[in-house]
């Protein structure tokens, strides 16, 4: 009896452990619109840059990155004086993702995709 509890609690550890894994963050590329996360997906313009500044200097707002690709906005942690001058602009943003946290290591402007032909 002793011996089945043991390799059961050994089993629930592993597999306590490969989800953890899982969740840890990783290392990857994401493309989008650099607005704040009070506005979040509405800041997807460049009209947006003034009101994304203000909002983050202002009012407590932090940077963040719409990805229309999936529709989601990622808060954006680092980079702070580059966002600042990328603010309304869309992006690629190279770091590490965690949930829905983004650490920034290099954002640099790239041209918007075009949307697909009808």
């Amino acid at each position: 009896m002793a011996k089945r509890l043991l390799i059961v609690l050994v089993a629930l550890a592993f597999v306590a452990s490969l989800s953890s894994v899982a969740g840890a963050a990783k290392d990857s590329s994401l493309m989008g619109w650099v607005t704040d996360t009070h506005c979040g997906a509405k800041g997807d313009t460049p009209k947006h840059a003034d009101c994304a500044r203000k909002c983050v200097k202002e009012m407590g707002a932090k940077w963040a990155l719409y990805t229309p690709s999936d529709k989601k906005v990622y808060t954006l942690e680092g980079a702070s004086d580059k966002l600042n001058a990328l603010a309304g602009q869309y992006v690629k943003v190279t770091g590490t993702v965690d949930g829905d946290t983004f650490k920034v290591q290099s954002v640099a402007q790239t041209p918007e995709p075009k949307a697909p032909a009808k």
